[in-house]
């Protein structure tokens, strides 16, 4: 994502803000609520790639999104076009907003893209109508969208247990990751009710996963054993290090210390897959993006000036 973020809008009105995908460094099942939510635990690892949201204000009130959205999802069910109306609704706004998304993140991957979407919405709407909510409150909004909603509103890496919502900010060493997508679309509902998956977990610690105590993923032998592609991907992945699964998605990836070795390690796949570098964020550039545009509101609010 790496280019700073732009504060002012382009000729057309649009402002442009991130949306930083995730990696789940491991995920356990503890158990089940009594509502048949499951109980988790995971790390989440920001990355500094991702979507970009394009957001343009409206005097209309109206709420609406250009461009496709995921395939057999109705524009009034798409997760940006809720958390705006959303929004709309907690902070009683007259404002609209055009939405506009450029897709990076691949669907049904784990990597967090629907949630960041609607994450990026909640936060940079905030901001722009004026509404003021905060981080907090937003992200109590957010776990109705999706469990993951509330760390990208939170913009910090994150030890998380409940459905993911109790998050306990954690420092994660730098790292990049060569990330590889085998083209399937995991169905979460569908793995959430596998037979064969894990749901007793023992509860794992921070300090379990810090000393480097191996912690997996409860999805990866039911999708290895399901879905080909994914137990191929790990197969290749095995010689650049120790591959592991993100989220409930068949999203594979392998860590390095540095970017260097990372794109070493990518040049060495043989060709034909679907693979890229990410590096980790120590913390959303969401919440960079955020300050600057406050920052700049204050400035011109400062000089008299308007803005969008």
């Amino acid at each position: 994502m790496g280019s700073a973020f732009d504060p002012r809008p382009d000729a057309d009105g649009w402002l442009a803000w991130p949306a930083p995908a995730k990696l789940n460094l491991f995920l356990h099942i503890t158990g089940r609520r009594e509502d048949g939510y499951h109980l988790l635990q995971t790390v989440f690892r920001l990355l500094d790639w991702g979507d970009t949201i394009r957001l343009r204000p409206r005097d209309d009130g109206r709420i609406v999104r250009h461009g496709g959205s995921v395939p057999g999802v109705a524009e009034a069910d798409d997760l940006t076009v809720r958390a705006a109306r959303m929004l709309q609704k907690e902070a009683n706004v007259g404002k609209g907003v055009d939405i506009c998304i450029e897709k990076r993140i691949p669907a049904g991957g784990g990597f967090g893209g629907g949630s960041t979407d609607a994450a990026t919405v909640l936060v940079a709407l905030d901001a722009m109508w004026g509404a003021g909510l905060g981080l907090d409150r937003l992200a109590a909004m957010g776990l109705s969208l999706g469990a993951d909603v509330p760390v990208f509103v939170r913009g910090r890496n994150a030890w998380a247990e409940g459905v993911g919502e109790r998050l306990t900010p954690i420092t994660l060493p730098a790292a990049a990751y060569v990330l590889l997508d085998p083209g399937v679309h995991a169905p979460t509902a569908v793995l959430y009710g596998a037979p064969e998956l894990t749901r007793d977990a023992a509860p794992a610690t921070i300090s379990d996963f810090v000393s480097g105590v191996p912690l997996g993923n409860v999805f990866e032998p039911v999708l290895r054993a399901r879905e080909s592609a994914v137990d191929a991907a790990f197969s290749v992945l095995s010689g650049l290090g120790r591959p592991r699964l993100t989220g409930s998605g068949s999203g594979c990836f392998v860590e390095f210390p540095s970017m260097g070795l990372a794109e070493r390690a990518l040049a060495t796949l043989p060709p034909g897959l679907v693979a890229w570098t990410a590096a980790g964020a120590a913390r959303s550039p969401l919440l960079d993006a955020l300050e600057t545009h406050a920052s700049h509101r204050n400035a011109d609010t400062g000089s008299g000036a308007t803005t969008g």
